[in-house]
């Protein structure tokens, strides 16, 4: 028989519980053991996992023996403490939320824990993915004829309410451009299979939460941004963020182009969004345009309304922990890798040092 993996999971908000409610759609997968501070999301946890134990503490999480890997889905500024913790107290396979850090002299603390840490560390960069993304990875050469231009393009709902809404404030988050675009920069690296060798950007808070207060503090978190960057191959690729356009047809619409052609994902935002006026929300699509009277060729890629209504990031979150299941069982090479996840990290804070200097940043 197929031996259940143990699950020990390090923050259950609003993203931990997503991961539990897609951790139970996996067989030979549970949820053993939450820590999660907040009375009210232990409520809610508990609630999605009965069988779940809840632990008072970390480090009373990390004492158990019975566990196969964990996962840290705590708030942004939390994660690299709690990365120390599980590399001195139980350094088990862990997927680790993105992003990394949000400081950047944390970055030597990561990379000092990942040259000892003896287990795999998979960072949960899950917008790789989204079906439509992962069929557009796979086929952007054979469309493109070698990728010249890539645009990123994320048109969606404002910031949701977190736990003591610390997602409103730079110091928590790292910045819009690395709490919420760490994902883009990543896929630009994924895509493009280069590193970045330049950054400019313009950004800034526009129209959310300028009206709220918090522990007598204004939001400083931005909402919407234009980024180019340069890369060492010679691509160029731009992300455009519009956080106040809640309602668009498509939340996130990546386009690259080539000599051969040009290769289009369109990705729905979350179905509970949508405005049910509008009738059902629009399937996924992938659209081949070659350089030749053929004209575009669409695909539409629907997703199991199971895996959908598990989470909000069409159906990412799933596939994700499937392939991070198959490592924990099998052995084998996170996907995502800590050098992945740092230089998405330090893209982002790149952009928010060009953004708030009028700068181009050449330096990562």
């Amino acid at each position: 028989m197929m031996k259940t993996i143990n699950y020990g999971i390090i923050g259950c908000g609003m993203m931990g519980q997503e991961h539990l409610r897609n951790i139970a759609l996996l067989d030979g997968a549970r949820v053993a053991a939450i820590f999660e501070p907040d009375e009210i999301m232990a409520a809610a946890a508990k609630a999605i996992v009965p069988d779940a134990m809840l632990h008072a503490s970390i480090e009373d999480l990390l004492a158990r023996d019975d566990l196969d890997c964990l996962l840290v889905a705590s708030p942004n500024h939390c994660h690299v403490d709690a990365l120390e913790q599980i590399a001195e107290l139980n350094p088990l396979p862990l997927l680790m939320e993105k992003p990394l850090y949000t400081d950047p002299a944390d970055l030597a603390r990561v990379e000092a824990i990942a040259a000892v840490y003896p287990a795999p560390i998979w960072v949960a960069m899950e917008y790789r993915y989204m079906p439509p993304i992962q069929i557009f990875a796979q086929e952007v050469q054979r469309a493109t004829g070698g990728v010249k231009m890539l645009t990123i393009r994320e048109h969606r709902f404002p910031f949701l309410h977190k736990v003591g809404e610390w997602n409103r404030f730079n110091r928590n988050t790292g910045g819009t451009l690395v709490e919420k675009c760490c994902h883009f920069f990543d896929l630009m690296r994924l895509i493009l299979g280069s590193d970045p060798v330049r950054i400019t950007a313009s950004a800034g808070q526009e129209v959310n939460h300028l009206e709220e207060t918090h522990d007598g503090q204004v939001p400083d978190i931005w909402d919407s941004a234009y980024v180019i960057v340069d890369f060492a191959n010679g691509a160029r690729a731009m992300l455009e963020l519009c956080m106040y356009a809640e309602g668009s047809r498509y939340q996130e619409e990546i386009t690259a182009v080539g000599p051969n052609g040009k290769i289009e994902a369109l990705v729905p935002g979350p179905g509970r969004f949508w405005p049910t006026h509008l009738g059902a929300s629009p399937v996924p699509q992938v659209i081949v345009s070659p350089r030749n009277p053929k004209g575009p060729q669409a695909v539409d890629i629907p997703v199991d309304p199971r895996i959908l209504e598990a989470g909000d990031h069409n159906g990412s979150t799933f596939y994700q922990h499937a392939r991070f299941l198959d490592l924990v069982r099998n052995g084998g090479v996170p996907e995502v890798s800590i050098l992945d996840g740092a230089w998405a990290v330090r893209m982002g804070l790149a952009a928010q040092n060009a953004a708030s200097t009028h700068a181009v940043i050449a330096r990562f």
